[in-house]
Parts: C-alpha cells; structure tokens; sequence
C-alpha cells in the first residue's frame, strides 16, 4: 500500500479555501444581523458586492500568506499538432506549437493535414487570427502541410496572418530520389508539394512572404530561431533516402536537411529549446542557443527524432542535456515515449517536469506543464 504524507506546511490552495471560508462567514453574519439592516446589506451587495468581495479576499489572503505565482516567461506555449490528441483533438505524424504573449502569437510549425491545427485550436478556443509570424523548422510537409489554409482561412479577418515566415537557409532546395529523379508528390514537401519553386509561387500569391535566415535572429521579444545549425557534434539525425544536387548541380549528395531550425525562449531560469525534428541534434541546437547567450537549457521541447535510437545514444543525450542544466523535458512527434523516459530517468527529471506532449499540452508562463488529458 502507498503511504500518503500530510505536509505540516500551509499550501497556496489551503489559504485560499481557508481565505475563502472566513469570507462566506462573515457574509452569511452580516446579512442574518438584522431585519432593520437587510435593507442596507441589499443596497451593499446591489452597488459594490464586487468591489467589496474583491477587497475582502485580497485582505485575507494577504493576511494569510497567499502570493502569486510569478511569471518566468512572456509566452504560454500550447500544442497544437503532434502525434497524440486528447478526445475530440486531431492527431498525426506533424508538429505545431503556438506561442501567446501579451503582444505577440507566434506559430512553430503547421502541422501536415491542412485541417488538423485549424481543427485543434478551435477545440482549445485559441485565437489564430492574431498570429502573423510563423517559424517553420524545415521543409518536410508534416511540419509546412498547412501554412497556406491557414493563411486563407485568416487574411480577410486580419490582413497579416500568417504572412511573415521564416526558414533557414536551404528550405527551398530540391529534393531528388537516389536515381536523381525529383520528387514530384507532396509528402516530402515543403507542404504539399514536391517541387519547393511551386510551393514558394502559390504562397506568395496568398500574400505569405518568407524571410531566409542564415544566422541566430530576434524574431520578437525573447524568441529566437537558430537558422542553419553548426554541425560539430552530430551529422545528422534521421531517416535517409533525399538528396540534393551540388556542384552546378551535377552531383547528387545525401541530403542532411541543412535547413533544420529551432526556437529558443528566454527566459528567468535559461532556455526553452523547441524543435520540430530535431535533425541538426540536440546537442548542436542547444550548443547554438548557449553562442547567443550563455544561459541554461531549462527545458527542452518538440521532436528530437529519437523514436528509432539506440539507449546508448539516448543516454549520450541526456548526459549532454544535464551538463547544460536540463530541468524539464517535453519530448513530442518523433522523439519517442521510450526515449523521453529514458531521458527524464537519466537526467533525472521529475514525473512533474517530464511529459510526452499532446495535443492540448501547455508549458505555462510559470514555466510548468500543463497536460493534456490523455498524457
């Protein structure tokens, strides 16, 4: 049998009730005071029951010791694409994640299905119409698949919807089979397309505008995307079977997606690394957000494309994570539940601070997990 503690400390949420509690009693005393007073305590509660209420619970709480929790970060993060969905969400080999602060929503990724974000933030009653920027980790179409729907679906409502985006440098290359022939069918991508050209052309009519970033860039209040990852640690995390040709196009090389991307959010306690897929490695991405400013990897988020490696290489990353000062894992997409937990055991994170994302799941501008609830 599991043994239960009780904590000899006050929690936050025994105030409040207690807080609370002491309100109702005073409240029921003074309207049961008398008959030649009801009328009075009417005229209280009909001009400034609100006000007074409010004043009330702040006295008491305070009196009590009842703070705030503070914020840690600008933005609330919320998945909206990744494998799992929680009942009546959409899930499916894709990614997204929707960053909200008081000024600024920011789009990572769009799924792949054209309907599955628009079908998951209506669910969640997240406003889309107020994003403009979107970050997109690289071409493949689980993570580009509905960009251009949801453009369409917001531009009348507001005019620069989904009209900033931003890749690394090597998105619009083409990809090609080992026979170097191109890749003509849409689930490669960029989208749902084969041929990057096509893609660029038919979002550029939309009115969408795509900034190529080659180096570290300030997208808005503490975000940051990477571009183009160094690659000194691994080579390349993925499947393969791509090319790309080189050399005035005459050689065909195995294409190691140089324009994998990821976000960092910085934050009071250090990083929060989002990934799509984590192709350019963890420890390279996390290596590149510590050359912008030497914090912390706080938490790391999204897919790291470890559903398919070894523990040896799951372990050589969690060891990497801890040494850059790992507190919380979010591992979704194709990162892999097993590679998550084994990371969260190595590293040692807490059942709290370690999750395996869904659709639904947040990290809180107090820097907590918020689960789905299917996790």
């Amino acid at each position: 049998m599991r043994k239960v503690f009780k904590s000899s400390k006050r929690t936050p949420e025994y105030n409040q009730s207690k807080a609370l509690g002491v309100l109702k009693m005073f409240k029921r005393k003074y309207i049961l005071w008398g008959g030649a007073h009801r009328k009075m305590v009417y005229t209280l509660h009909s001009c400034g029951a609100i006000f007074v209420k409010n004043l009330l619970i702040f006295m008491l709480l305070s009196v009590l010791g009842v703070k705030a929790q503070a914020e840690l970060s600008k933005y609330e993060i919320t998945i909206l694409a990744t494998n799992i969905a929680n009942y009546g969400g959409r899930g499916e080999w894709s990614f997204g994640a929707l960053y909200e602060s008081a000024s600024e929503s920011v789009l990572f990724d769009t799924g792949f299905d054209e309907e599955t974000m628009l079908h998951n933030a209506r669910l969640l009653n997240k406003d889309l119409s107020k994003v403009e920027k979107v970050v997109l980790s690289h071409f493949h179409s689980d993570h580009t698949g509905g960009l251009m729907r949801l453009r369409r679906e917001y531009r009348d409502e507001n005019a620069k919807a989904f009209s900033e985006v931003y890749v690394a440098r090597g998105f619009f290359a083409q990809r090609y089979d080992q026979s170097g022939h191109s890749l003509a069918n849409g689930l490669t991508g960029p989208g749902l397309y084969g041929n990057p050209i096509e893609f660029k052309k038919a979002s550029n009519a939309l009115g969408i505008t795509f900034i190529i970033v080659d180096e570290p860039t300030e997208i808005a209040p503490d975000l940051f995307i990477t571009g183009p990852v160094e690659r000194k640690y691994e080579t390349y995390v993925g499947e393969k079977g791509l090319f790309i040709k080189t050399g005035n196009l005459e050689t065909l090389t195995p294409d190691i997606i140089l324009d994998d991307q990821s976000m960092g959010m910085m934050t009071a306690k250090g990083w929060v690394m989002m990934s799509g897929c984590g192709h350019a490695g963890i420890m390279n991405t996390s290596d590149t957000l510590q050359k912008i400013a030497e914090k912390p990897i706080f938490a790391a988020m999204g897919g790291f494309h470890l559903w398919r490696a070894s523990d040896a290489e799951v372990d050589k990353t969690a060891n990497w994570l801890v040494d850059k000062g790992i507190k919380k894992f979010m591992g979704g997409h194709c990162t892999g539940i097993r590679a998550g937990r084994r990371i969260a055991d190595v590293a040692g994170i807490k059942p709290r601070d370690h999750s395996h994302t869904a659709v639904g799941s947040t990290f809180t501008k107090q820097m907590e997990i918020g689960r789905s609830s299917v996790e």
